[in-house]
């Protein structure tokens, strides 16, 4: 049986959101499952890496702004910017894994939904009554996001990514080989085919095949 795909993300991620809309599709082709794992990049760039988030820093920012908006038109989904302020993904986390320990597929459905409320509807998802909310509008009954178990649980979860060195999302492992971002997933893809990565001529090949 084929390895899992590891694949990390974090909602308040323009680029996380992107990879959502097509992880399971690409994995799927190649006979991969998935295994969808929360991370915080808050901790993971902030305290870890000792960075600024890219939201707060000038001239990248801009570009980092522009550029999720071209990938969404090369993914075919919509995003915008939406100009809030502090958001952060605790509850959403904390929400999918709960689901997650009692169906996968309605966690993912979950945090591929939150992901677009917040990037194409401009809804902030910080708030737990919020995160609540949607999951009940999907029919998903979520518990206590407050409760110690579910707090660990997220804790234990942004540990792991910390140990597989995780440092943004998304990112994606398929047998030990790291993948950052979604505009990688070219890349991924080609592994997944073909166990190894691809040259040069390879990607113009694969481009201009038709």
């Amino acid at each position: 049986m084929k390895a899992s795909i590891e694949f990390f993300f974090d909602p308040i991620s323009p680029f996380s959101y992107l990879a959502t809309t097509r992880i399971d599709e690409l994995a799927s082709r190649h006979g991969r499952n998935v295994i969808w794992r929360p991370t915080l990049v808050g901790v993971t760039v902030t305290k870890v890496m000792g960075l600024k988030p890219v939201p707060e820093t000038p001239l990248k920012s801009t570009y980092f702004a522009r550029d999720a908006q071209r990938l969404a038109q090369i993914f075919g989904v919509p995003l915008r910017r939406h100009g809030l302020k502090n958001v952060n993904s605790l509850a959403a986390c904390r929400a999918f894994l709960w689901v997650q320990e009692r169906d996968d597929a309605s966690a993912r459905r979950l945090v591929r939904h939150l992901s677009a409320r917040l990037w194409v509807d401009g809804i902030d998802i910080t708030p737990r009554e919020t995160v609540v909310a949607e999951a009940a509008s999907l029919g998903i009954e979520v518990g206590d996001l407050s409760s110690e178990e579910v707090k660990h649980k997220l804790a234990a979860a942004v540990d792991y990514a910390i140990r597989k060195n995780v440092f943004g999302v998304p990112f994606f492992i398929a047998d030990d080989e790291p993948f950052w971002g979604c505009d990688r997933m070219w890349m991924l893809d080609y592994w997944l085919a073909t166990g190894r990565l691809p040259s040069f001529d390879d990607l113009l090949c694969r481009l201009f095949q038709d």
